[in-house]
């Protein structure tokens, strides 16, 4: 008879729970919506069509949620669906006229409203609002995966292991798009001071 090591059936038992909580779609969109739907609004800068793919990507791990190994965790999962739906937004969008329409996406002062500040005054709200500003338009400028990258680390708070995972890129391809996106962002930022 084989022993199973304890840390194997708390590995297994893990697995067992996150593959069992994707019966429950309910709770997942509950839980995991507003996080997809941030991740990619801040990725293609359209809520509308952020929207879409969110609702996509809630399809999508419907679809193929006995698919679902539970090596990883369900936000991952949704996160790399997610990602690979952004992928092909942003091919079909090189296509046609949709790089004009992301100037109306998300604008910086709805952004600015959910930071935290333990200031309150009118100046110090102005000041987050700027920086939000040039944070954004820095984002613009920057490549997909530049700022899919950014967003995982710094929005969805992923470390460079999950995020070379969710997006099929070396760790250290990974460093090098966070390294140059947060020097185009910094660069945005100093130059606006």
């Amino acid at each position: 008879m084989e022993l199973v090591a304890t840390a194997d059936i708390d590995t297994m038992a893990e697995r067992d729970r996150r593959v069992l909580a994707l019966e429950d779609m309910d709770t997942v969109m509950r839980l995991f919506q507003p996080k997809i739907l941030r991740f990619v609004t801040f990725s293609i800068r359209d809520r509308d069509a952020a929207q879409s793919i969110t609702q996509d990507c809630f399809l999508k791990a419907y679809a193929n949620r006995r698919q679902f190994r539970g090596d990883c965790s369900v936000k991952s999962w949704l996160i790399r669906i997610a990602f690979n739906l952004i992928l092909t937004h942003e091919r079909g969008r090189k296509v046609r006229f949709w790089k004009k329409v992301a100037a109306l996406s998300v604008l910086p002062e709805e952004m600015s409203n959910h930071l935290r500040s333990g200031e309150s005054s009118p100046e110090a709200q102005i000041i987050a609002k700027q920086k939000i500003a040039i944070v954004h338009k820095a984002l613009e400028e920057i490549s997909t995966r530049q700022r899919s990258v950014f967003l995982m680390r710094f929005i969805e708070d992923l470390d460079i292991s999950e995020i070379a995972d969710l997006t099929g890129m070396s760790a250290s391809t990974v460093k090098t798009h966070l390294h140059r996106a947060v020097r185009a962002i910094r660069t945005r930022l100093g130059a606006s001071s």
